[in-house]
């Protein structure tokens, strides 16, 4: 696949891996994205996983014919990316390896002490590598999301290589190869983003007021589709994520359940949510849903209400894990109400509000809702009271 005249795809497709980095499901696979700049000098953007070192090595060799590669970038240490970087190194003796001096480091730690030291380029913030027509010029991206990243902008054709940044989940054969479905590649990225790279976003901020002073006519991710059109939607979508914004209008209902009775006080609300005219209402029962979703949606959404039970006098586990995912990324900026269940010492909404302590900038609200066991007239009129009070800040 062509991506400009001189810039060939070159990555591959996973379609063996059911859990991403080990927790992350991925029904429609991975793509691990490798790209070949042909030059005067001729290189290459990244490896691929080590499962796939024949097959990646094959699509350089299928592009070039007699010509051999001489540089290998490596933007980001994962595994995923530098799991070939051996095979790649051995196939062509004359190539060398650039990277950040943090990258080779950790290089030394995954290939057990080789760190190219006759065959390397260290690179970092303003370097320029020379390819003959194309220029590459590094953009140091520290903890996006791992602290040696750096970033590469191809000054000739207008095209950042953005290593883990603007990635989604998805093979590309499953997600289409260049450009993409707005919300198809929203769905996923949100997930990937929030998951992935969501407590930094700091340093995404940061990375992007670079990019800003760039002319980005593409960018190509080491994940998921090529991105070459609407830029200014994905780079606006990312700013509103990294600096913890809500997406859409809304409230995210987060919920466990152990006899049914927690969960129709959920739907209760949820039914007068959606009467009162608050534009959109999800209900995510957190023991039966993919966790990364639901933190997504906690993100995505600007109102989110937590409902559980009280559990060996703290609060139920997939709550517990749900709140933790959350405030180990900097979950803020939201409207929080919570809904509570007991049957002899309710305690969930306490223990709730302290697990959010330490979260910036969390409107609560004045109602909150318990329930003892089981739904009654007084619970009902607290969930009332609380789906007015809710449905007031979309009026």
């Amino acid at each position: 696949m062509e991506i400009t005249k001189d810039i060939i795809y070159v990555g591959v497709n996973d379609h063996d891996v059911d859990l991403f980095e080990g927790h992350y499901i991925v029904p429609e696979g991975m793509a691990y994205n490798s790209y070949l700049i042909n030059d005067e000098k001729v290189a290459v953007m990244d490896s691929v996983d080590c499962h796939f070192t024949d097959e990646w090595l094959g699509n350089i060799k299928a592009v070039l014919g007699d010509r051999t590669p001489d540089y290998l970038v490596v933007q980001h240490m994962e595994p995923d990316h530098s799991g070939s970087i051996r095979g790649f190194m051995e196939a062509f003796p004359q190539a060398c390896v650039v990277s950040s001096q943090k990258a080779f480091t950790m290089m030394k730690n995954f290939f057990e002490g080789e760190e190219y030291a006759d065959r390397r380029v260290v690179v970092g913030e303003g370097v320029v590598l020379d390819l003959g027509a194309h220029k590459l010029n590094f953009v140091a991206a520290p903890m996006v999301h791992w602290p040696e990243v750096v970033m590469t902008y191809d000054s000739t054709d207008k095209v950042l290589f953005s290593a883990d940044g603007f990635g989604k989940f998805g093979a590309l054969d499953k997600c289409g190869e260049t450009g993409a479905d707005d919300d198809d590649w929203a769905c996923e990225a949100r997930r990937y983003y929030f998951g992935i790279v969501g407590k930094y976003g700091m340093q995404v901020q940061a990375v992007l007021k670079k990019a800003a002073k760039l002319d980005i006519q593409t960018i190509c991710p080491l994940h998921g589709p090529v991105l070459m059109e609407d830029l200014g939607y994905y780079i606006g979508l990312y700013d509103t994520w990294s600096s913890y914004g809500s997406e859409s209008k809304g409230v995210v209902i987060s919920y466990t359940s152990v006899y049914g009775n927690t969960k129709k006080a959920v739907e209760l609300l949820a039914e007068k949510l959606e009467a009162k005219g608050v534009p959109e209402v999800v209900v995510n029962d957190l023991a039966r849903s993919d966790i990364a979703e639901c933190v997504e949606d906690g993100f995505r959404y600007d109102t989110q209400v937590f409902a559980t039970t009280t559990f060996n006098n703290d609060i139920f586990p997939f709550m517990k894990e749900y709140i933790h995912h959350l405030t180990e990324r900097n979950y803020q900026k939201k409207n929080v109400a919570f809904m509570e269940n007991g049957s002899w010492a309710p305690t969930a909404a306490k223990t709730m509000k302290a697990m959010l302590e330490g979260c910036k900038e969390l409107n609560y609200a004045e109602n909150g809702v318990k329930i003892v066991s089981a739904l009654n007239d007084e619970s009902r009129a607290q969930i009332e009271a609380l789906a007015e009070e809710l449905a007031a800040l979309y009026k």
